[in-house]
């Protein structure tokens, strides 16, 4: 098969057609660079953050179904995967995310020592997330972990330095992580049970709503705290109430556990996150023009 009759597979294995996981990871990393620059980010950082998310979700997703590629088989949304369906092979998914990892690392060369240093970790997180449902009982902390290491990386690029309060905004991503990879886990749960892997869904079992809503009001109570500590104005304010109306909407999406509700209550966490990200900006544009 030629590259060009390949390159639609290869769209699909990294999920251009599902950018749901990129925002989820934006997000928080455009949150963290504008406190960390106070609002004022260099453009050109703006920029490379916003592709090495993409490039990073990208490469993880070619992960992702490397190392599932024996169980997706038996999961009725997976089942059609490129990789599962025998359509590419296992090989390329890894070239795939190497080639991606790589133009990744290249965009970073411009930023400090520390930056590239954290690099490193990221990635080992980043490619070791997807095997952890073997064994952890919550993997959903994890890639918590994985979509938030943008965060203390924005904060070096930033400040050369790695404050607590970055770890804190690292802690709330776990939170809001485990939140709504636990939504998106129930629409697998049947499917997952029989495979035998694990995931938050099937560890938190009857109590699953009700361990989403507190992972919710962990997320954003920790963002509260923050926004305490730096003195944010109204503008935040704003943004964290429409985020916590958004998780109250998430409850009556979930609570019946059914299949696409509780998928979209996960897509839903787009608005979530942008409403957080949105009220931080406006707090600074608000500061700015005082």
């Amino acid at each position: 098969m030629l590259l060009a009759q390949r390159l639609p597979l290869y769209f699909r294995l990294v999920r251009l057609d599902k950018p749901i996981g990129t925002v989820l990871l934006l997000w928080p990393t455009l949150s963290a660079l504008w406190i960390a620059s106070d609002g004022r980010p260099e453009p050109w950082m703006v920029v490379i953050f916003t592709l090495g998310t993409f490039l990073m979700r990208s490469a993880g997703c070619a992960i992702n179904d490397y190392a599932d590629r024996d169980f997706d088989k038996f999961v009725k949304r997976t089942k059609e995967r490129p990789i599962t369906s025998g359509r590419i092979r296992a090989w390329e998914a890894l070239a795939v995310a190497a080639t991606l990892a790589l133009v990744s690392f290249l965009l970073i060369l411009p930023l400090n020592a520390l930056t590239k240093g954290l690099s490193i970790p990221a990635l080992f997180v980043a490619g070791t997330y997807p095997f952890t449902k073997r064994f952890l009982a919550i993997p959903q902390a994890y890639l918590g972990v994985a979509f938030g290491f943008g965060i203390p990386m924005a904060f070096a690029a930033v400040q050369d330095q790695v404050p607590m309060l970055a770890w804190l905004l690292l802690l709330s991503n776990v939170f809001w992580s485990v939140a709504y990879d636990t939504e998106y886990a129930m629409v697998d749960r049947d499917d997952d049970l029989k495979i035998g892997i694990k995931t938050s869904a099937i560890t938190f079992g009857r109590f699953d709503v009700t361990a989403i809503m507190i992972c919710y009001a962990a997320a954003l109570g920790i963002q509260a705290g923050v926004g305490v500590w730096l003195g944010f104005g109204w503008p935040f304010w704003l943004g964290m109430a429409v985020a916590a109306s958004f998780a109250v909407y998430h409850y009556f999406l979930i609570r019946g556990r059914e299949r696409m509700p509780c998928f979209a209550a996960f897509r839903h966490n787009n608005w979530l996150g942008a409403a957080v990200f949105a009220g931080i900006a406006g707090h600074y544009l608000l500061s700015a023009r005082g």
